[in-house]
């Protein structure tokens, strides 16, 4: 029989018989769509004015402020059941710049962490980025870059959308590389915009292929909102993923995301439909039987009942911040995802 009890440090208590206990480190990596997690300041750069105090949307200071403290107590719930602390590494997007991340981290429920920021300003037309937040503690950066996605309108103009942001570094010693991707949306319809995210895929592809032609059993994490399902093309056939473990294909990805989206969970709704957007994808390398390194356990949505809109329209959906241009007052109109990663301790 076996029995899990769970430490304070982050270590799992796994007992095998009454003779035998083994102790494993376990690391939650997350990533949050915020929603449009924007400060009050117009910015002349970006078409932020309607997140100010005079735009449409009305964007006060008690507003931000509330905001920031919604996102920050989520973010230090996720995976804390198993791990009695927050997230290691965190992706985010819709968030507009540094200083929003900086307010995140300083934050009472996020400031004992000591999380480190990694954010470029992508040269999106809405003003929104990708962003990387890691425990100082635990992870080394080594290098990041960001990756522009080139897009070429109808009319032959370019297209402005957000960067992918690749982030090489060490956890707890191990070299792993993440990528956060905030792919194309759906709007124009999924069908007529699936080229654009076919083309973020070709390049999420192409920045993984290049770090496994250097070492072919790189441990690498990409994870975002694709604004595709586990069962799109741009996911199953451009990135090349795989659902499942015991079938996966050579150079196939795996995509722990799949098997939930099959069973009819989701990361956000829309018309009555559930939509697995926001994924965790890993290269096979974390799927090695090697207690010594970090491995993928297991991955889940984070959707706890304050997470959930309880009435009115939306009743069962993503509890958001605005909703048909109205303010709501709740957190984001996704859950989070997670994995954990798993290695025997010292």
């Amino acid at each position: 029989m076996i029995y899990v009890a769970v430490g304070t440090t982050g270590l799992l208590f796994v007992q095998l018989t009454q003779a035998q206990e083994a102790r494993y480190q376990v690391k939650t990596i997350a990533f949050y769509n915020v929603e449009n997690l924007f400060d009050i300041i117009d910015d002349s750069l970006k078409f932020d004015e309607s997140r100010t105090p005079d735009g449409k949307d009305r964007w006060t200071r008690r507003k931000y402020d509330d905001k920031i403290e919604k996102i920050s107590f989520t973010i230090a719930q996720i995976g804390r059941n198993i791990t009695q602390t927050s997230p290691d590494i965190i992706g985010l997007c819709e968030i507009e710049n540094e200083s929003v991340l900086l307010d995140l981290i300083k934050s009472n429920h996020l400031r004992e962490y000591n999380y480190g920021i990694i954010h470029t300003e992508s040269p999106d037309i809405r003003g929104i980025d990708v962003a990387f937040l890691y425990k100082k503690s635990c992870f080394i950066p080594q290098q990041f870059e960001s990756h522009p996605l080139k897009l070429i309108s109808e009319s032959g103009e370019r297209e402005y959308t957000r960067d992918q942001l690749l982030v090489t570094g060490r956890l707890d010693s191990e070299k792993i590389h993440f990528i956060i991707n905030h792919w194309p949306s759906r709007r124009g319809g999924e069908i007529k915009s699936a080229p654009k995210r076919a083309k973020a895929a070709k390049l999420n592809r192409k920045l993984i292929d290049s770090l496994i032609n250097l070492n072919i059993s790189a441990k690498i994490i990409t994870m975002g909102d694709f604004n595709d399902d586990p069962n799109s093309r741009s996911i199953q056939k451009v990135l090349n993923t795989g659902g499942h473990l015991k079938r996966l294909k050579e150079h196939q990805l795996f995509n722990p995301m799949y098997t939930m989206f099959k069973a009819g969970f989701g990361s956000l709704a829309y018309r009555d439909k559930w939509n697995l957007f926001d994924q965790i994808i890993l290269t096979p390398a974390f799927l090695k039987d090697d207690e010594t390194f970090y491995t993928f356990w297991k991955a889940g949505i984070f959707n706890s009942d304050y997470l959930i809109s309880r009435e009115g329209r939306y009743k069962g959906y993503p509890f958001r911040s605005y909703a048909n241009g109205n303010y709501t007052g709740g957190y984001s109109d996704h859950f989070p995802v997670y994995i954990y990663l798993i290695k025997k301790a010292p």
